[in-house]
């Protein structure tokens, strides 16, 4: 159901921005930490420093979700991909070609399942320009960085709470599904206003705290005998 929706939902998206299934899309993962119960898909990322599950993401050009697969932390993401890029075929998206990905996917056995069983597609790795240090932003690479952002904004998201894979996937597609859903239909959030009851019960009529707040607030005295 949750693929289903969000399928609808992406197509009523882009209809508003492009009349044509995406061209191009982009590849990638994010390791996020879980409880102690998260399971045998439950790894550490050497290179994050992190000890959890691993979110393998492939977006279209305007950040929607097209794929989500969800594996230890600790499997390489040219080793995740074929079952990542094995969820959508060909014949749901024939104008696709290039995959934008970085390093990570430069990966043989990767490229002979390419060749094998996608052989339309293939993956355009992204390298930062030479000399640069730390974190640089890819060209065409940032729809994918605003994706995990967006998910990140969840609070559910914000680490992998569930105990289950199927549980931790369903997560992210219902939040992607909202997301595209208040694009469609924005939705104003109300007005901040203080509580009527709230006042009510913290001051009396006059103004004043009760007996009863200043007794509690009074700080007691040790009394010797």
């Amino acid at each position: 159901m949750g693929q289903d929706g969000q399928g609808v939902a992406r197509a009523n998206a882009r209809s508003r921005r492009a009349c044509a299934p995406p061209s191009a899309a982009c590849i990638a993962s994010q390791s996020v930490q879980t409880p102690e119960m998260g399971g045998p898909e439950r790894g550490e990322d050497g290179s994050k420093k992190i000890t959890g599950r691993k979110r393998h993401v492939l977006v279209d050009t305007l950040g929607l979700l097209l794929a989500i697969v969800m594996t230890s932390a600790g499997l390489d993401d040219g080793v995740a991909a074929p079952q990542l890029l094995g969820q959508i075929t060909p014949c749901d998206f024939p104008r696709l070609s290039p995959i934008f990905a970085d390093q990570k996917y430069h990966h043989h056995a990767l490229d002979a399942w390419m060749a094998a069983h996608r052989a339309a597609w293939r993956i355009e790795v992204k390298t930062p320009p030479e000399g640069t240090q730390g974190f640089t932003p890819l060209e065409k690479r940032g729809v994918i960085e605003r994706t995990d952002a967006w998910h990140g904004r969840f609070r559910r998201n914000s680490k992998d709470y569930e105990r289950s894979v199927e549980s931790s996937t369903a997560m992210l597609q219902m939040s992607h599904i909202h997301l595209i859903l208040n694009r469609l239909e924005p939705c104003s959030h109300p007005a901040f206003h203080y509580r009527t009851d709230a006042a009510y019960y913290t001051h009396d009529s006059a103004g004043r705290f009760p007996d009863s707040l200043l007794v509690l607030s009074t700080p007691r005295r040790n009394v010797v005998p």
